[in-house]
């Protein structure tokens, strides 16, 4: 069956163009989710109309999202977390994390749409694109660094903990008196 798309199917063509495909595809997903029309079922003015329509409604939000893309390049993210020695995490940074704190930021941006090549593991900086649409992607920072600790010693002054005689080797804790 020769259809027209409407919008972009992965896979299968952009909008606007003419594919054939099998008939069962196109009544029972294609057409049914307004991803197709059929190039015998209207005059080709009709379709062309559609198209025209179709086609400015995508510019606008193509050019809404790359407003937006341009808007959000350049952020960074920071994160404090844990790392042991060689400055490795405990755990790692996730593109849910990263999505929270650019909400936090006033970016509500879904978390699929954040690509990490790999997981961040260690601490530094490290650039993560966000794509908003195909051709449309905005680069953040993403700064991770280690949690200050601070390290305190707690001494109780009646406790005794010198051992003077090597004999005595008893837990000064369980000590009585």
């Amino acid at each position: 069956m020769n259809v027209i798309l409407c919008d972009d199917v992965e896979n299968l063509g952009t909008i606007g163009s003419r594919v054939s495909v099998a008939d069962g595809y196109a009544r029972n997903y294609l057409i049914p989710r307004k991803l197709a029309v059929i190039v015998d079922s209207a005059s080709a003015k009709q379709i062309d109309h559609e198209l025209r329509i179709i086609r400015k409604r995508e510019e606008l939000k193509r050019a809404e999202l790359t407003a937006a893309a341009a808007k959000m390049s350049g952020i960074t993210v920071e994160f404090q977390m844990r790392a042991g020695e060689g400055d490795k995490l405990f755990g790692s940074v996730t593109t849910q994390m990263i999505a929270e704190k650019l909400a936090e930021a006033g970016y509500t941006i879904s978390r699929k749409a954040i690509h990490l090549e790999e997981q961040i593991k260690s601490l530094g900086i490290f650039a993560v694109p966000v794509r908003f649409a195909a051709g449309i992607e905005a680069e953040i920072k993403v700064w991770v660094t280690g949690l200050e600790a601070e390290v305190t010693t707690v001494v109780d002054p009646e406790m005794d903990f010198v051992d003077e005689d090597d004999d005595d080797d008893r837990n000064p804790r369980t000590m009585a008196g």
